[in-house]
């Protein structure tokens, strides 16, 4: 196997997931969705999209959008008990047929869940049908060279969680000085005090 060669087929092909996924309003949707909440912004997914949910959840925080990630499993065990009436929810799972994600979600909404935002891939994906708006991560093939493991699938969601943070960002007028402030420690938050 030549190394260099593996490496950048695996580098092209997660950028070429990334670049493929499909820009539609509901990124608009779901931005203004997460602004206007009225309740806690919750994140959830399972296994490695779990992951990317709790990622998405710290970017929020340092980002002006106080948010928590809901593990689904200790959702079943109490946690559920976070969901209120006006909360928020961003739900991550590739095929959308996760069922302790499905399960958080249809029990969520009998405690008043508000609002469910899926991202999902399948297009037979139940979560489809459990949310109030869908982003589509688009067709998705794994670099992994048996298709098996999410790489290129995690890449796709990161970077579209990405992009939801930075437009809510943007759309509350998100500053640097308003950044420095949650995130006082470090390089980047002497970089945000410097900008003054």
């Amino acid at each position: 196997m030549n190394i260099k060669q593996r490496v950048s087929e695996i580098f092209a092909q997660e950028a070429q997931a990334i670049s493929s996924i499909p820009v539609t309003d509901e990124f608009e949707h779901a931005a203004n969705l997460l602004k206007d909440c009225n309740g806690k912004v919750l994140t959830t997914g399972m296994g490695k999209a779990g992951h990317i949910a709790n990622k998405f959840s710290a970017t929020l925080c340092s980002t002006g959008t106080p948010a928590s990630f809901l593990h689904p499993g200790e959702a079943a065990h109490g946690d559920l008990g976070l969901i209120e009436e006006k909360d928020a929810i961003v739900a991550f799972s590739t095929s959308g047929k996760t069922r302790e994600v499905l399960d958080i979600l249809a029990a969520g909404r009998e405690l008043g869940l508000h609002t469910v935002i899926g991202i999902t891939s399948h297009p037979d994906s139940t979560l489809r049908e459990l949310s109030d708006v869908v982003i589509d991560m688009g067709v998705i093939k794994e670099a992994c060279r048996l298709e098996l493991t999410p790489t290129s699938s995690m890449a796709v969601m990161l970077a579209i969680s990405d992009a939801l943070a930075l437009l809510l960002m943007e759309l509350k007028g998100f500053d640097a000085d308003d950044f420095g402030k949650r995130h006082h420690g470090g390089y980047l938050g002497q970089k945000a005090r410097n900008t003054k």
